[in-house]
């Protein structure tokens, strides 16, 4: 499926509203993240391992979703029931978001569309792009916690590609460093002016 296949994944489109963050600020961020050039290439080889697998690695994350009830409510209607077309709506942009990391491409697309993730985690865009009526916020809290279990089950899928333990080592670390920088600036519509 092409990006332009995906309902609602704007990335590189004139749809995405300029980020705050600027590129010398993603710099700075980057190196006090340690996340270098040869992370960016640990990254963008596990790109041809982890492509294949998505829709596995998806199953994962979203069974992780459905088996904690405060984090299916992000997802679930008023009555409190999962909102099946919203989920599969966001699971289609979540597997291009695991090849969009992979790519590593830290461009001023990549950067805006971080923005626009991370607004629609919150009040100003939730729910908006899919017409959904679900929960109309994602608590900050679950946004970065959600970094642990997506790094951590990821790895038997980038060892499942059959690298050395010392390369999937590296895509592993590059991977939590990346993920890590996206929450970080997915954070930033939480936090009053000035603050970020």
């Amino acid at each position: 499926m092409s990006q332009t296949e995906i309902p609602g994944y704007t990335y590189g489109t004139a749809a995405v509203a300029r980020s705050p963050v600027g590129l010398q600020e993603l710099e700075l961020l980057r190196a006090t993240l340690l996340l270098g050039e040869e992370d960016l290439a640990a990254l963008r080889r596990s790109e041809a391992v982890l492509a294949p697998q998505v829709e596995e690695i998806l199953d994962v994350w979203y069974g992780f979703v459905a088996a904690n009830p405060h984090l299916l409510a992000a997802f679930s209607n008023p009555q409190g029931q999962p909102d099946q077309d919203y989920l599969a709506a966001v699971r289609r942009r979540f597997g291009r978001w695991i090849l969009d990391t992979a790519r590593a491409d830290y461009d001023q697309a990549w950067l805006d569309y971080q923005h626009e993730i991370g607004l629609r985690h919150t009040r100003q865009k939730k729910n908006q792009t899919d017409g959904a009526d679900a929960a109309d916020h994602i608590p900050l809290r679950y946004v970065l916690a959600l970094l642990v279990p997506i790094t951590t089950t990821l790895r038997p899928f980038l060892a499942g590609g059959g690298a050395a333990p010392d390369e999937v080592e590296a895509m592993h670390a590059a991977w939590v460093k990346a993920v890590l920088l996206q929450v970080i600036l997915w954070s930033q519509p939480y936090v009053r002016d000035g603050d970020f």
